[in-house]
């Protein structure tokens, strides 16, 4: 027998029939599923100093469980003093166990760890179905060893998923144990 997230397996035993008995859905491959999760962070500071790409695509690489990789800038930008092909961030993409995994971490000890929690806000969907979340800073894992942050900063969390309205995706997330303000 080989391993099975807590969440994955959760989501296929009831989350599925939940979904389908809520939108009425035909068939199982109608119901929306979580695609991927992308957690980036955007580094302005890096321009002046090249360590502190290497300091963010470690942190996301311990927080995530996956090798982060440095994103450079597309396009010159003389205000700011960047060029094309700079490294100004890090991104790392989760698909599958990691992703179930990371969520419910993110879930269970990450967010519950946030000063003055109320939920995470509604108002992050972009009408296709896909969830946007901003996290202030990146201590709230407990991975991270606050002795050892130079900086602290935020990351964003994107969750893309399968559904095609928001209505279905937040339905989904709510499921998989994500906790929205209530309005």
């Amino acid at each position: 027998m080989s391993y099975q997230a807590r969440l994955k397996k959760e989501y296929i035993e009831q989350i599925i029939s939940s979904m389908k008995e809520e939108f009425g859905y035909i068939n199982v491959m109608q119901v929306p599923k979580l695609q991927k999760i992308v957690i980036s962070r955007g580094v302005g500071a890096a321009v002046a100093d090249k360590k502190l790409i290497d300091y963010a695509v470690e942190e996301l690489t311990v927080i995530s469980g996956q090798k982060a990789i440095p994103t450079n800038s597309k396009k010159d930008v003389a205000a700011f003093k960047l060029r094309k092909g700079m490294p100004i961030g890090a991104k790392v993409t989760l698909r599958g166990e990691r992703m179930y995994e990371f969520l419910d971490r993110l879930v269970t000890t990450a967010l519950p760890r946030v000063r003055d929690f109320q939920g995470v806000k509604a108002n992050g969907f972009d009408g296709r179905g896909n969830y946007n979340l901003g996290i202030t800073e990146q201590i709230i894992f407990p991975e991270i060893n606050i002795d050892k942050v130079n900086k602290i900063s935020g990351m964003d969390i994107s969750f893309i998923t399968s559904a095609k309205t928001d209505k279905e995706a937040k339905s989904l997330l709510s499921e998989l144990g994500l906790p929205f303000k209530k309005s």
